[in-house]
């Protein structure tokens, strides 16, 4: 099975276990419907789960479906997978109410890494999803945002050729 299989697998072995349920508590609480073998070869991404069974899952669980999809899609191409690399120097000139938590995310990273050059920073397309729940914007919002403040150069725009 692919990445995708193994993406949904962990979020419905995440779902169940915010139920506090095992396999086999998943069996016994419904009725046997839900076999812990199947159930645990779907978690691990080894076995399809057919769009029926998912929302019949969906259902037991007590969840909409779209939450036991994996987030977006398995990277294609049309996100940078290079990493994104943020000026520090023009964050720094920013008042700290708008670039406040992107302040707070960069130190962290350069505290993490020992990297402290104060010039750029390289983050991962994973790190700009994560900022981009915290601005409570798309990453795509957030990327467009980032290059109006000059923190990005305007080819991080996903489909600009990353050189």
């Amino acid at each position: 099975m692919g990445d995708y299989a193994k993406a949904l697998g962990g979020k419905l072995r995440a779902i169940r276990q915010q139920q506090g349920l095992s396999l086999h508590g998943v069996e016994q609480k419904s009725g046997g419907r839900w076999k812990a073998v199947v159930v645990g070869s779907y978690e691990r991404g080894d076995r399809a789960v057919t769009v029926q069974k998912l929302a019949e899952l969906a259902d037991f669980y007590g969840v909409p479906v779209a939450e036991l999809l994996p987030e977006g899609r398995i990277p294609s191409g049309s996100e940078p997978a290079t990493k994104i690399v943020i000026n520090l120097e023009r964050l720094q000139q920013l008042p700290a109410d708008k670039v406040g938590p992107l302040a707070r995310y960069a130190a962290a990273i350069q505290s993490q890494r020992g990297d402290y050059n104060g010039k750029v920073l390289s983050i991962r397309a994973e790190d700009l999803r994560s900022l981009a729940i915290i601005y409570d914007m798309s990453p795509g919002e957030l990327t467009d945002q980032l290059i109006e403040w000059g923190v990005l150069p305007p080819e991080a725009r996903p489909g600009n050729p990353v050189g």
